[in-house]
C-alpha cells in the first residue's frame, strides 16, 4: 500500500466567453463529467461556469470547499482569457487546460469555437508566467477529454507530492561517490524541501529504539514476507529496528510537509555499526511508497518518488552496472529478442529492490564486495548480511531520472523498455535490461551529460507521463533513448 503519495482529487470548471451561449459550455462540460464517469473516473462538476473575474473567485473557492486539489479547465466555447487563466493563479494545485471540439450540434448556435480560444489562452498563461498541464493534442469530444484527464491525473499526483515532499539524509556521499552530486537549489526550485542528518543522529535514534515493543510484529511480518530459509532469523530484530527509527523519524521530522523520502548512507561504516546491511529494510519502506535511496543520492530517492506517484507503484533505484557478456547474449537473447548487444546491460544494486519485484528465488543474503572489504578473508559473513538478492522479474520498465548537475542545472532522462526474462548468473538484486539504442543512448545522454550511475526503475512503460511532469517543473532538457533516424548533436555522423 503506497500511503506516501497523494491522493487526487480532481474538479472541473467550465468557462464561456459571454458572448457566445453559456448553455454550449454547460452541456457539453457535463458530458464529460459522465464520459469520466463510465471511465471509471470521479470528477468533481463544479456548478459555476466562469464568464468574468467574480464567477473565477466564486467557482475557485467552490472546487476548493469540494475538495478538490487539481483541476481541469475546461473551454466549452471560445472562453474569457482573462478570467480562466486567473483560474490557475488562484488555485493551489495543478491545472488542465482543454477544448471543445465541434460536432455535437449545428455549426451557427452550437459552435464554441474553442479551437481558436486554446490559443489565446495559451498566450495568456504565458504573459503571467503560469504552468498548466496542456494536452499534445488538448481539443476533443467528451470522450477525448475523459481519457486525457485520465492521463492527466498521474502527472497532477506527482506535481501535487512534490509540492508537500521533504528528502531526509543520512550522512555525507561515501568518498569516490561524487558523481551523486546534490545541489539543493535544484529542489528549491521544484517546492521539495530537504534535511540533512549525520550518520550519528541515525545511530543514536536507532539505539533509542533497542527493545521497542513494535519489533516482534515487524519480525513476524518479514518472516512472511520472505518465507522459512530466505531470511536470516538472528538479525530480524537489528533489521526491524532500524525499519521503525526510520518510520518514527519520518514522522517525526515531517515538519510542514506530508510526504517523505530518504537518501541514506549504507557503507562503508553502516554495516559495521549498525551489525548489519540496511538494503533489504530499504526494500520494504520503498515497497509502501517511502523511497530510501543509497550512498545519499538525494536526486535518486527524488526520481523514485516521482515514479512512484505516476506510477501508482512501487520503484527501484539501480546502478547503471555492467554489460552483458557477448556469451550470454549468444546463448539467451540472440534471436529470442529483438535487441542488439549494445541495446543490453544489467542493472544493479545491492539490495533495495522490493521483493515484490524480484523473481520467487530471492532471499536476504550478503553484500559480496563489502563482505571483501570490511570482513576478514575467507570468513563466514557476518554483519556484511541484509541485502535482498535475486533476479529482478520480467516487466517492462522506464528507466529515468531528474538531476541537479555541478552547475547547478536541473536535467532529466527517460528511456523506455523492459527486464528480459533472462537468468543474470551473478549476485545482488539485478536483472538483464534492454533498451532500443541504449548503446547511443548511453554514450549521449548519459555519458555525453555527465549522469551520475544511479538511476530510478519504474515498473511499466511510464515515458509519456513521466516527460509531462518535467515539462510541468520547468526542465528544459529532457532527454530520451532516440531512435537510428534522429542524430544526437554530439553523435559522429560517420561513426
Amino acid at each position: 500500500m503506497l500511503t506516501n503519495i497523494p491522493q487526487v482529487k480532481l474538479g472541473i470548471v467550465a468557462v464561456s466567453r459571454d458572448c457566445f451561449i453559456i448553455d454550449l459550455s454547460e452541456r457539453r462540460r457535463s458530458a464529460i463529467v459522465a464520459a469520466c464517469a463510465k471511465d471509471g473516473l470521479e470528477v468533481y462538476e463544479c456548478k459555476t461556469t466562469v464568464e468574468n473575474e467574480k464567477d473565477m473567485l466564486k467557482a475557485v473557492a467552490e472546487v476548493k470547499e469540494a475538495g478538490c486539489n487539481a483541476l481541469v479547465v475546461f473551454l466549452g466555447n471560445f472562453g474569457p482569457e482573462t478570467p480562466e487563466t486567473l483560474i490557475a493563479k488562484n488555485f493551489d494545485g495543478p491545472c488542465m487546460y482543454v477544448a471543445a471540439a465541434e460536432g455535437d450540434g449545428d455549426l451557427i448556435n452550437g459552435r464554441g469555437d474553442a479551437y481558436c480560444g486554446m490559443l489565446n489562452c495559451s498566450y495568456n498563461l504565458g504573459m503571467r508566467h503560469l504552468r498548466a498541464f496542456i494536452p499534445e493534442y488538448p481539443v476533443g469530444t467528451a470522450e477525448d477529454i475523459a481519457k486525457m484527464i485520465g492521463e492527466f491525473k498521474p502527472i497532477a499526483c506527482a506535481l501535487i507530492g512534490l509540492s508537500q515532499l521533504k528528502i531526509i539524509t543520512f550522512g555525507p556521499r561515501p568518498q569516490d561517490f561524487f558523481a551523486c552530486n546534490a545541489p539543493i537549489k535544484g529542489l528549491y526550485e521544484i517546492g521539495v524541501e530537504i534535511e540533512e542528518n549525520s550518520e550519528l543522529d541515525l545511530l543514536v535514534a536507532y539505539k533509542a529504539h533497542a527493545n521497542d515493543p513494535r519489533i516482534p510484529e515487524v519480525c513476524a511480518d518479514m518472516a512472511k514476507e520472505m518465507g522459512e530459509g530466505c531470511y536470516y532469523a538472528d538479525m530480524n530484530e537489528r533489521m526491524a529496528q532500524l525499519e521503525l527509527t526510520l518510520l518514527d523519524w519520518a514522522e517525526a521530522h515531517k515538519g510542514a510537509r506530508q510526504y517523505v523520502a530518504f537518501a541514506d548512507k549504507c557503507w562503508p561504516a553502516f554495516p559495521e555499526a549498525f551489525g548489519f546491511e540496511p538494503c533489504y529494510v530499504n526494500s520494504r519502506l520503498v515497497s509502501r511508497g517511502i523511497p530510501v535511496s543509497c550512498e545519499v543520492d538525494i536526486y535518486g530517492a527524488l526520481s523514485e518518488y516521482i515514479g512512484m506517484c505516476v506510477s501508482g507503484d512501487t520503484v527501484t533505484l539501480l546502478d547503471i552496472n555492467n554489460s552483458v557478456p557477448a556469451s550470454l547474449y549468444e546463448e539467451d537473447i540472440k534471436g529470442k529478442y529483438d535487441y542488439q548487444l549494445t541495446d543490453t546491460f544489467m542493472g544493479f544494486h545491492c539490495g533495495n529492490t522490493p521483493a515484490c519485484k524480484l523473481c520467487a528465488d530471492r532471499a536476504v543474503k550478503y553484500q559480496l564486495i563489502q563482505h571483501r572489504l570490511l570482513e576478514p578473508k575467507d570468513s563466514e559473513p557476518d554483519f556484511t548480511r541484509g541485502t535482498l538478492e535475486g533476479d529482478i522479474a520480467a516487466s517492462d520498465i522506464t528507466f529515468y531520472r531528474l538531476q541537479c548537475d555541478s552547475e547547478g542545472v536541473l536535467r532529466a532522462y527517460i528511456a523506455q523498455g523492459e527486464v528480459l526474462p533472462v537468468k543474470t548468473r551473478s549476485f545482488g538484486g539485478i536483472g538483464v535490461f534492454a533498451i532500443p539504442e541504449m548503446g547511443r543512448f548511453y554514450r549521449h545522454v548519459l555519458i555525453q551529460k555527465r549522469y551520475p550511475h544511479h538511476g530510478a526503475v519504474a515498473f511499466g512503460h511510464y515515458g509519456k507521463a513521466l516527460f509531462e511532469v518535467f515539462k510541468m517543473l520547468g526542465i528544459q532538457d529532457i532527454a530520451y533513448n532516440q531512435p537510428k533516424s534522429l542524430p544526437y548533436p554530439t553523435e559522429n555522423p560517420w561513426a
